[in-house]
């Protein structure tokens, strides 16, 4: 009787990678965005209450006492991280490994180049929209964590922007669009689908937020099409929020243009 290793098959052909695919979602963000799409029909439908007068946390805010703030924010990035040690172990299991969505070291000064110059362009676009859709009325007041007024709240923070960035980047961009080529969708079919995935988790943000990820989906998932490679994509997207979360943070009681 062979090992049971040998007995699975190292391609597991498209009707599993379907179900393969279904799965990661329903564990991860594509879970999220029914979620978030819920969450914004019950803040208009129910509340009644304008997008404007809305609040949305971007990330976790502070428990009151010490050790339960630390232990809520650590398990809810290790939470969300599962997904994407999942991922990586379904790409070993099909015979892959994550250098197939270009997680690896081979390209050191390139990817230090693209990370720096998609984040200062996403990054300064980005608060572009976040302007316009509040002065449009189509994002709720977005409310990042609960104050850095102790000496663990930044590391937390990063920590949140690094928990955002790998999991939405390898996930939706990387993995998805990945196992979509594989799966034989045309890379116009798969970029709009996975777009779709990344602004439906942000309705909870409002319309804006949705529509802006939905462009950055649109940026990003092409960038990767073309380059194979996710890292500087993880890394730009970290730059970004970690200096949005923490600057937020620490200029919101300071100046009064932030919305």
């Amino acid at each position: 009787m062979p090992p049971v290793a040998d007995a699975i098959p190292a391609d597991p052909g498209r009707r599993l990678l379907g179900i393969e695919v279904g799965l990661v979602l329903a564990l991860s963000y594509g879970a999220a965005g029914v979620s978030a799409a819920i969450d914004l029909l019950q803040g208009l439908i129910v509340t009644h209450q304008p997008l404007t007068q809305q609040a949305a946390v971007v990330a976790a805010p502070a428990a009151p006492q010490a050790w339960l703030d630390i232990a809520y924010q650590l398990v809810d990035i290790a939470t969300t991280l599962a997904p994407v040690l999942l991922v990586a172990y379904l790409l070993v299991r099909s015979g892959e490994s994550v250098a197939a969505i270009g997680i690896d070291g081979t390209r050191p000064a390139e990817d230090t180049r693209w990370s720096l110059g998609l984040a200062a362009l996403v990054g300064a676009v980005g608060l572009g929209f976040l302007f316009a859709a509040k002065w449009l009325g189509i994002n709720r007041n977005i409310i990042v964590g609960g104050g850095a007024n102790r000496w663990w709240d930044v590391v937390l923070l990063v920590g949140q922007a690094a928990k955002t960035a790998i999991g939405e980047e390898v996930i939706v961009c990387a993995y998805l669009l990945h196992r979509m080529r594989q799966l034989g969708w045309s890379d116009q079919r798969s970029l709009a689908a996975a777009s779709l995935v990344r602004g439906s988790y942000h309705l909870y943000q409002g319309f804006g937020g949705a529509a802006a990820n939905l462009v950055l989906g649109l940026f990003f998932g092409r960038i990767f099409q073309k380059r194979g490679r996710v890292l500087p994509l993880v890394c730009a997207h970290f730059l970004i929020d970690a200096v949005a979360f923490v600057g937020y943070v620490f200029l919101k009681d300071h100046v009064s243009w932030l919305p």
